[in-house]
């Protein structure tokens, strides 16, 4: 029977991602870059799991459910040598509950000021993605937690920004079939406009009428764009292969508001009671034009779970591939 009802909600997993293609545009589409090593590793599929510091990230119920107690740094090669990081900070308070800090960035380096008519224009400008928030985790039974993370958005391009508030809700349960079960929805929050000096203009208001101040300044309208709001249903369960080592395998289900459904698959396994880990997974499955192909990944814990160092290599088909690299230390 056990197994019964594990095929069934898979299957609900897998035929509710056929719908509507939502392809579309979003505003802060950063927030949908994958955090962390291990979760990258496998795919993406850690809704269920969410077992270090970026469950803030994937889904912030983990905090509790798995007694978080971590410092954790990641940093991501990610396309256009364009850097990637995540830092997070996780405090247990008492059994039942966890509160975290997280700040996600993206940088890169000046680039030039081109013109229509003139590119060399000797000037620079940067371009930087800011995502802060907070994270509150509570265990309702000992099977059951939920989790809330609250961040603050900034979007930066030479001198005009977009900022905004966004929420992060997520659920984790160990199933009465042995399997755990993990929901979350990320990004809930305002739209996003572009503002700033950059937009200020010279305007003539008529240019029809004869001795009227033609150096108005005007401000040019930008558009409000949501935010990449996701909603994901994940499962995982863990089998043991010998007396020191086991596999985890997950499937997580996703359900964009910028793209067509889809899912996420992984697995990790690993040795030594927990030593040395080795990752997997596959993302964007039934994604027409997805383009990550793979992710394949490692790690090694030292004893008493002190220090943890993970890699993952991102296979992409067409922008380049990627690599992440974390070091957590539980304290």
């Amino acid at each position: 029977m056990k197994k019964q009802i594990k095929y069934i909600i898979l299957l609900f997993l897998i035929t509710s991602l056929f719908g509507v293609d939502k392809a579309g545009t979003t505003a802060a589409k950063f927030l949908s870059i994958g955090v962390g090593s291990k979760a990258t590793g496998m795919g993406g599929a850690f809704t269920s799991i969410a077992d270090d510091a970026t469950a803030m990230y994937w889904n912030p119920a983990g905090l509790s459910f798995n007694k978080t107690k971590e410092v954790y740094l990641n940093h991501a090669n990610w396309i256009a040598d364009i850097s990637f990081d995540y830092f997070g900070f996780t405090i247990p308070v008492n059994n039942k509950t966890t509160l975290g800090f997280n700040i996600t960035s993206v940088t890169m380096d000046e680039m030039e000021v081109t013109r229509y008519g003139n590119e060399n224009t000797g000037e620079t400008f940067k371009a930087a993605d800011y995502a802060i928030g907070s994270t509150y985790a509570i265990n309702l039974t000992d099977r059951f937690s939920v989790g809330l993370n609250a961040k603050y958005i900034q979007q930066t391009i030479a001198n005009s920004h977009a900022k905004g508030f966004a929420l992060d809700f997520g659920t984790l349960f160990i199933t009465p079939f042995g399997f755990n079960l993990g929901t979350s929805i990320s990004n809930f929050g305002s739209k996003l406009m572009m503002t700033g000096d950059d937009l200020l203009i010279g305007a003539d208001v008529d240019e029809n009428i004869n001795g009227n101040n033609e150096s108005v300044t005007g401000t040019l309208s930008t558009d409000y764009f949501d935010l990449p709001l996701v909603l994901r249903i994940g499962v995982s369960d863990e089998f043991k292969i010998s007396s020191r080592g086991s596999i985890v395998l997950s499937m997580d289900a996703i359900s964009p508001n910028d793209n067509a459904n889809y899912i996420n698959i992984g697995s990790e396994i690993n040795f030594f009671d927990g030593l040395i880990f080795l990752y997997s997974g596959m993302n964007s499955l039934l994604l027409e034009d997805k383009e990550s192909e793979f992710s394949l990944g490692g790690g090694l814990r030292l004893p008493k779970n002190s220090l943890s160092i993970n890699f993952t290599h991102e296979q992409m088909k067409f922008l380049g591939n990627s690599q992440q690299v974390s070091i957590s230390i539980n304290y």
